[in-house]
């Protein structure tokens, strides 16, 4: 079933989008630590996926910190605007999963990984 969203919850997801976007972007590029780390090596066997060692950390920034927190408040306000639309007030409760996966996926996107709004 389709849904005719409102363009400013359209708006809200786009937005929420651009701000997981934005912030995958920029914790990909930090540091493994937020705070001062010595190098580490996993044992074997152990988390076979992740890098086998860790070189020390001086920690993030005080302005990368604060560049993160602020996405991510920005991740979090979005999302609860979205959840807490009016036009959800207009959909059955049970096609609201359906109606809310639909519009993550309006822009031909998820939204950002692991994200849920």
């Amino acid at each position: 079933m389709g849904y005719d969203f409102p363009d400013d919850l359209l708006q809200l997801q786009q937005d929420l989008n651009t701000a997981c976007a934005e912030l995958s972007a920029l914790v990909s590029g930090l540091l493994c630590s937020v705070e001062l780390m010595e190098a580490w090596q996993r044992p074997e066997g152990y988390w076979l996926a992740a890098s086998p060692a860790y070189p020390d950390s001086p920690g993030w920034s005080e302005q990368e910190q604060k560049d993160v927190a602020a996405l991510r408040e920005r991740e979090r306000d979005l999302a609860a605007a979205i959840v807490t639309h009016r036009f959800w007030n207009e959909i059955a409760g049970s096609e609201r999963p359906d109606a809310r996966s639909q519009l993550r996926y309006a822009f031909g996107n998820g939204g950002g990984e692991g994200q849920e709004a």
